[in-house]
């Protein structure tokens, strides 16, 4: 008669043995979803069907993979802030329009979307290395640009994108004035055991229980949390107390963590905000937190206001 105990064990082993199939299988398809289903992986519409200015960018990462992306400008002289805007994991650019529509009318801006590698008209496969890369060239070009101010340039991530942006961010701090995070996750790893609770005691991040013995199986950990604490640039974070995909609280411990280390830090809560639609449940409060934040951190040339 087998024992509890190697019932126990054999169990555990399933579950380990199940954990590591499905990060090794799957894990990419898990974090990376170019393709909404139902969907094409085309744009569905371009800026010109909500009549915005805007240019079609070619970029090339550097391991030479081909990009897509989309510089839209509040009108042809715009000299206002640029913001670099990184996406979620899902779908492309072109689903973001509506809101980015909305924020170049309320801020003054103008907005470059990056498609990263695998996603709308970009080439390749994503991976957390290859985006970080497409990441940099974006922001290369931007800051060799002549028609902006490329002492404005904000960095702006939603989600995935957030994760994107610190990165950017910390690596680059001549060149981005200021980082803004909107619903952004500490790490994949404690996000597994959010989206796959049979596998948080072994996969997580440094405040996740157990042996995290699957940690080594995860390409894209995409740790913000390692990362937020060395920003220098003033960061504003932007949380939705109702996100359904990402639990606030990952907001709440990047805060404490970029806050430790930066004293240019802004914690921002919206009540009724869900994972994809804070900017439009925080309404003017939304938009006029990242006026003024842009007012203090990101002001115009000849302000006297203090940038950094």
């Amino acid at each position: 008669m087998v024992s509890y105990v190697n019932v126990l064990l054999y169990g555990v082993g399933g579950i380990v043995v199940a954990g590591m199939a499905l990060l090794v299988a799957f894990q990419e398809k898990l974090v990376y979803v170019p393709v909404l289903p139902g969907l094409t992986k085309s744009y569905p519409i371009t800026p010109a069907r909500l009549r915005l200015t805007y240019e079609d960018v070619w970029l090339r990462s550097s391991d030479g993979t081909k990009l897509h992306s989309w510089f839209i400008k509040l009108f042809p002289d715009c000299r206002g802030p640029t913001i670099l805007f990184f996406q979620e994991n899902a779908g492309n650019i072109a689903h973001r329009l509506e809101m980015v529509r909305i924020m170049l009318q309320r801020l003054q801006c103008n907005v470059f979307m990056l498609s990263y590698r695998g996603y709308g008209a970009s080439d390749g496969y994503p991976s957390q290395h290859g985006i970080i890369n497409d990441a940099q060239a974006a922001l290369d070009h931007l800051s060799q640009r002549t028609d902006i101010d490329t002492d404005r340039i904000v960095v702006f991530g939603r989600s995935l994108g957030g994760a994107v942006g610190a990165v950017l961010t910390k690596n680059n701090p001549d060149k981005v004035a200021a980082l803004i995070l909107e619903n952004t996750f500490t790490s994949i790893l404690d996000m597994a055991g959010v989206l796959l609770p049979f596998l948080k005691w072994f996969i997580g991040g440094p405040g996740t229980k157990g042996p995290k013995i699957l940690n080594c199986l995860v390409r894209s950990p995409w740790s913000t949390i390692d990362v937020i604490g060395q920003v220098k640039q003033p960061i504003l974070f932007l949380s939705g107390l109702q996100d359904e995909m990402v639990p606030p609280s990952h907001m709440q411990m990047l805060y404490a963590k970029a806050a430790a280390h930066n004293r240019q830090c802004l914690f921002v809560e919206f009540p009724t905000g869900m994972h994809m639609d804070t900017w439009l449940a925080g309404g003017d409060h939304y938009w006029r937190t990242i006026q003024q934040f842009f007012e203090k951190h990101v002001p115009k040339n000849g302000d006297d206001s203090p940038r950094r």
